[in-house]
């Protein structure tokens, strides 16, 4: 995976990129690339085998600069608007977990025309009643010092099992811990102080954006719970629901081959097959010709 920077509104953001093929934008959260690791998982290389994979990072995480500007999710999906203008894009297919899922949503709502496909994993951003976003910032603090049990906990179906103990290890690692304090330094900027983690207006406008919506849930999900999924459903015009067995709040994590099996389905619609390219990049060569054949006719004509 390559990493570069941009300047967006004259700040720096890092973008990790891999990949051949149609463009696919992603929204990172916390167990992932520019959160809780230094580098691309498993479920990232498995994108990048069928598309162009390109993944900001968030303002104050891993390599991008921290931005005192940045004070609500109204910024930051303003933020993300800048950041695929200076990509050059006009419009996006969009994936986004956690976190990333919540920003990935404010934005198709509030610029529904420049998001193509929408795709979320595990997405915060709602309020629903009596099912509150799990408390990510007690669990960000160890106990004892040391011990990410709860986070894990919080995170992971099995908070025991190996992916779980890989970002949220109990050992001290320099790297991983900068990393962790940058996500949640940057979360605290729009999560931290009530609402928590969510946009009171956000469900009254999920009708906004009406293309096509996967949503991506853990079946384990013990930080965003899966009333927050249905609600997400019952929300979109054009959204499909599924749950990934064995899985908490990160399947992208936890089942890599399925979550990125799922999202390669899904996004494989909206790109144009080769045919369909081919025609469509010879149409203007067979209109101009058409118009030369014509042209000759009609001169022709006038020489009888």
């Amino acid at each position: 995976m390559q990493s570069r920077k941009i300047k967006v509104a004259g700040h720096d953001v890092e973008i990790a990129e891999a990949g051949k093929g149609a463009p696919l934008l992603y929204l990172h959260g916390f167990a992932d690339l520019h959160g809780a690791s230094t580098g691309p998982l498993p479920f990232h290389d498995a994108l990048a085998q069928s598309f162009r994979l390109i993944a900001p990072a968030h303002p104050c995480c891993a390599g991008s600069e921290e931005d005192e500007d940045i004070e609500t999710i109204d910024d930051l999906a303003f933020r993300i608007i800048e950041t695929i203008d200076a990509l050059g894009f006009d419009r996006v297919d969009l994936v986004g977990t956690c976190v990333g899922g919540w920003i990935a949503a404010e934005l198709a709502v509030r610029h529904p025309e420049r998001v193509n496909r929408l795709a979320l994993i595990g997405a915060s951003g709602l309020f629903v009643s009596g099912a509150p976003i799990g408390d990510m910032f007690m669990e960000a603090q160890p106990r004892e010092g040391t011990d990410f049990s709860g986070m894990r906990r919080l995170l992971f179906a099995d908070a025991a099992g190996s992916a779980a103990n890989m970002l949220f290890p109990d050992q001290r690692d320099a790297a991983q811990e900068l990393n962790r304090y940058k996500t949640m330094r940057f979360a605290s900027r729009i999560g931290f102080n009530p609402p928590y983690f969510y946009d009171p207006k956000l469900r009254q406008r999920l009708y906004r954006y009406a293309g096509p919506t996967l949503l991506l849930w853990g079946e384990a999900d013990r930080m965003v719970p899966r009333a927050h999924a249905e609600a997400y459903k019952a929300g979109f015009a054009k959204a499909k629901l599924r749950f990934i067995a064995a899985a908490g709040h990160s399947p992208q994590v936890e089942q890599p081959a399925k979550t990125a099996a799922a999202l390669k389905a899904f996004f494989a619609r909206s790109a144009p097959s080769k045919v369909a390219a081919k025609r469509k990049a010879a149409a203007p060569k067979k209109a101009a010709a058409a118009r030369r054949a014509k042209k000759a006719a009609k001169k022709k004509r006038g020489r009888r």
